[in-house]
């Protein structure tokens, strides 16, 4: 008989992930146990624990994975070709969307973004350090080709991200669409506001 082939501790980490981040979805954060996890994977809770310390580690795995796709898209938006303005624009439309697709479809969901948040954990601070240079990445390509006003890129964006908020902070998203508001269609109205603010006089 051929020996069983042996799991990769990654594999082990990333099944452990995908289990978890389904039994969140279905049962909620609050209720479920590392205990559950354990079952679904026909593994004790101890080896569980040999990968993630506790239940808000794997929590932060699961934000991490989301926020690596909202990253990779940010980045391929801010690479492309587009004018400047047009880059800005899908840039907020995509982290709008992506919220709203990934996160905000599920209570249970945004539960645990809440976790995130309230924490402050390194991974969103750099999710939010991330989103802000691809967005100063566009403004440097605006400014040298005279698409924008000549200002300080990293300034700028600071500002911008700033005044987006309500656009790419989950909660403020949910909030908003609780409210019954048109978030795209605001998106889009800021964005064409704070372009005219850098906009050269023709």
């Amino acid at each position: 008989m051929r020996p069983q082939a042996r799991t990769k501790p990654d594999d082990t980490r990333a099944r452990i992930v995908e289990t978890a981040d389904v039994l969140f979805r279905r049962l909620g954060f609050a209720k479920t146990a590392v205990a559950d996890i354990a079952a679904e994977l026909q593994m004790s809770p101890a080896n569980v624990y040999r990968f993630f310390p506790s239940k808000t580690a794997i929590v932060q795995a699961i934000c991490q994975r989301c926020l690596s796709e909202v990253e990779e898209n940010a980045w391929a938006i801010a690479r492309s070709k587009a004018p400047a303005s047009q880059r800005i624009e899908r840039l907020v439309l995509e982290i709008l969307a992506y919220h709203k697709e990934n996160l905000l479809t599920d209570q249970r969901v945004n539960d645990i973004v809440l976790i995130a948040l309230e924490q402050n954990w390194d991974e969103i601070l750099a999710h939010k350090e991330t989103l802000r240079t691809a967005m100063e990445l566009i403004l440097r390509d605006g400014i040298e080709a005279g698409e924008f006003e000549p200002a300080d890129p990293r300034e700028a964006s600071h500002a911008i991200m700033r005044s987006l908020v309500g656009f790419c902070h989950p909660v403020l998203v949910a909030q908003s669409l609780q409210d019954g508001n048109d978030v795209e269609a605001e998106a889009r109205a800021s964005v064409r506001f704070l372009l005219q603010a850098i906009t050269p006089r023709r």
